[in-house]
């Protein structure tokens, strides 16, 4: 952690010294080119005008942690701003003046001047030129507000992507709820059928394959994302529990390309859409129902779909909406990739159903 730590202070702080080092020497140029256009034209010297200007920047660095903490204890809307604009008004006066009058003192005094005639000396030498430094307060004090604001608004970005992980953690529980009860239910229906008809290696054998679907289901390594590998494991167990029940009424191909098979995905994104395909497409129909995953990459995004031969519908018929399960799945989607993910379902009367999903491929 501190590998990771100092660094980035380093860096801080040379970026502020670069940016007090760059304001001196900006300074500096414009008393060189001051003097070379006023009356000692091409006699000027660049070094004697820059030692000032440095010395005059060096003291607003360190005299901004000052500024910057006198905006803390009397911020600019203080007094319904009267206070606080008045005091900060105030201030950069005080320091402009103290800055002013101590450099005139050590001029005098290394120049030999008689310290009765400072005052006047001070006076005549005063011009405009020298509110600026008025001016450096008052941008010590945005830079403050400034870099308030940037950390408020990453405050808030920080907060928003924890709400975010936070909604999306629930909407995965929600999902592994719905479908724990679900599956034990219809399960559990077609053991005990498989037990009256004797059929006693099968209900094992189904009673085992639930097994492993739940403990996958509960399996805490599972989180948000998952590879379409993974994915695909959870499902090929879910269509086995599936073609148990369904016996020679429904068959399932998967043709999913190596490449995406590597792709992460959200966790249980498939198995509600195949469900649907499988629920409303094969058990609608009166005979056998074949269900299609397909899967591939293209230009970098990844092409999901689930098909199935059912008899369909008419998106355009009044009262026609999507089920919850594919609500949730839009939903979803536009949550964790927003314009970058797509879900479209396509349905003809009597041709069956074809959901198809596309997504940015993150391997």
């Amino acid at each position: 952690m501190k590998r990771r730590i100092m660094p980035r202070r380093w860096i801080h702080w040379a970026a502020v010294v670069a940016g007090w080092a760059l304001l001196g020497f900006v300074l500096s140029l414009e008393v060189y080119f001051n003097n070379r256009a006023g009356a000692k034209m091409g006699s000027a010297d660049f070094i004697e005008g820059a030692i000032p200007q440095f010395g005059r920047a060096a003291m607003w660095a360190l005299m901004a942690p000052l500024i910057l903490s006198l905006r803390e204890k009397m911020p600019l809307h203080r007094g319904r701003w009267v206070g606080g604009i008045g005091f900060h008004l105030g201030m950069s006066f005080v320091v402009m003046a103290t800055y002013y009058l101590g450099r005139m003192f050590f001029h005098s005094l290394f120049d030999g001047e008689k310290m009765g005639d400072f005052w006047s000396l001070a006076l005549a030498k005063f011009y405009g030129r020298n509110l600026i430094d008025m001016g450096y307060y008052w941008a010590v004090l945005a830079a403050g507000y400034s870099f308030e604001t940037y950390q408020r608004y990453r405050n808030e970005e920080l907060k928003a992507a924890q709400l975010e992980a936070r909604l999306v953690e629930t909407e995965l529980k929600a999902l592994r709820e719905q479908l724990r009860p679900h599956f034990l239910f219809n399960t559990l229906n077609t053991v005990a059928v498989l037990v009256r008809e004797r059929r006693n290696d099968d209900a094992v054998n189904l009673i085992a394959q639930l097994s492993a679907l739940l403990r996958m289901s509960l399996d805490p390594a599972r989180g948000h994302e998952v590879t379409v590998q993974q994915e695909m494991d959870f499902l090929s167990r879910y269509i086995e529990i599936q073609q148990t029940r369904f016996a020679d009424r429904l068959q399932v191909s998967v043709a999913i390309e190596p490449a995406a098979l590597a792709a992460r995905i959200p966790n249980l994104l498939l198995q509600p859409i195949v469900e649907n395909a499988i629920v409303h497409g094969v058990a609608a129909k009166a005979g056998p129902g074949r269900v299609d995953v397909t899967g591939r990459v293209e230009a970098g995004r990844l092409h999901l779909e689930v098909s199935d031969d059912g008899p369909g519908f008419d998106p355009a018929a009044p009262g026609t909406r999507e089920g919850i399960g594919l609500g949730n799945a839009r939903e979803r989607l536009a949550r964790i990739y927003g314009a970058n993910g797509q879900l479209v379902l396509r349905s003809t009367p009597g041709r069956g159903v074809s959901v198809q999903i596309v997504i940015p491929y993150r391997p």
